[in-house]
Formats: C-alpha cells, structure tokens, sequence
C-alpha cells in the first residue's frame, strides 16, 4: 500500500505545527487523561541451603485507568467541569518448583465513577500554558480473586482450592496536580503533570476455600470467610493527556 505524500505532510503538520492557544471565558474543555497504564511481568528466584528445595515466583500484571472530562472556562483563566473514571487491573501470581506450580492466585479488580475538577491556568496565551488543578471522584466496584496452593506445613500435604467475589466496594479518590499543556495547534494540547494522590477503599469479599487433606482430588472440607477491607493510602502519580479546547458556543 502506498501513502500520498499530501497525507503525510498533513499528518506532520498538525502534529508539529505548534500554534499559541488563546483560552477566554465561555470556552470549552473536552480531554482524556492515562493516569496509568502498565503492563508488567517478573520472575523471582529463591534458594535454600540443602536439604531445603528453592521456587520461582512469576508475576504478571497489567492495568489501564482511563479519565475522560469536560470543562467550562468560568474566567479567562479558570475551568470547572466533570470527570468519569474507568479501571481495571489485572495480576496472576504462581509459584514454581522442580517444574510443579504448588501457588496460583488470580485478581481482577473493576472500577467505575463519577466527579469533577478546578483547573487554573497561570498563562492563557502561547505554546507552553502551566495549570493547577484539584479534582475528586468517588464510585463503586468489583473485585474477584481464584486460585490454589498446596500447604507443605503439615504431613501429608493438603491443597486448598479458593474462588473470592466481592460485594459493596466503594472508593474516592482526591488528586492534586501541577503540569504544564504544550499547544500542538491552536485548539489542540498535551497535558504533562505529577499529581498528590489520596485515596480510600472499602470492600467485603466472600471467599469459598474447599480442601482436599490429602490431596488425592476430593473435597475433604468447606470453609467460608467473610471479611471486611478498609484502605486509606497517600501516593504521587504522573500522567499525560489530550486536551481540545473548543470556542464558545453562540
């Protein structure tokens, strides 16, 4: 397939062609914001002095939070507006050793929400404008959690066999950031920012863990447990986005 040269120098155009934006009250504010997104996968070695076997730990996870918002300029210089927050996280751990997984836990955790945001820019004129903003959101959730392990710490050996759902998650979440939007057009720009982070959770999970005492594949046991999870956490993030700053509507 072959690209039109007149296509491709648009495409540099509009990405390199930086223009001074011009922000006035009564403009709008449309954008997504990546708070985070990873994607990660390790492996951890550990070993003994003999007779004691060692094990390998991997971990794979991956995440994406998604931050879509619109704003109204209330001055020249000030923006408030509404925010809707997405995630999800996804982690599997297992544990290895002389070729036979004895560990595996699965997690799965959703979330989804609503809020709002103050935004103030310091400058509302040329390529590189600095912000402050506070912005505060809050949702509901689930959460999910399946695996096994293999309990070495009595003889014989026993393996318990787990499946957890949680019910009644909630979250909020305050944010606190300072950054800087560069201009690729005049109606277009990219956010860069670091950001104070607290956050709170709160969530039961039901969890069903069946045991088999001595491991030959029938359910010896039931245990039901029921606890209630209360999380309150101070953090800092970075982040980047898109912004499109549209005219005022007549």
């Amino acid at each position: 397939m072959r690209l039109n040269p007149k296509f491709l120098i648009a495409i540099f155009f509009l990405f390199t062609n930086i223009a001074d934006a011009q922000i006035k009250k009564g403009m709008r504010m449309a954008g997504a914001t990546i708070g985070s997104t990873f994607l990660n996968s390790g492996k951890s070695d550990y070993s003994f002095p003999a007779p004691t076997t060692g094990y390998t730990s991997n971990n794979n996870s991956f995440g994406l939070m998604l931050q879509p918002s619109m704003g109204w300029f209330i001055s020249d210089n000030t923006a408030v507006g509404a925010l809707f927050n997405l995630s999800y996280n996804h982690r599997k751990l297992f544990d290895e050793s002389n070729g036979t997984t004895f560990n595996r836990d699965i997690q799965k955790t959703f979330s989804l929400g609503f809020g709002g945001f103050a935004r103030n820019y310091f400058n509302t004129a040329g390529s590189m404008m600095l912000f402050g903003q506070f912005s505060f959101n809050f949702g509901m959730g689930s959460s999910s959690n399946e695996g096994f392990r293999y309990v070495n710490s009595t003889s014989p050996v026993y393996k318990d066999t787990y499946d957890g759902k949680s019910s009644g998650d909630f979250y909020a979440h305050a944010d606190l950031s300072i950054g800087a939007t560069k201009m690729l057009n005049a109606n277009l720009g990219l956010d860069f920012f670091a950001a104070y982070n607290y956050s709170y959770h709160k969530n039961t999970t039901k969890t069903t863990t069946k045991r088999d005492l001595d491991s030959n594949g029938s359910i010896d046991q039931t245990l039901v447990s029921e606890p209630t999870l209360k999380y309150t956490g101070h953090g800092a993030s970075v982040g980047v986005g898109l912004q499109v700053f549209l005219e005022k509507r007549k």
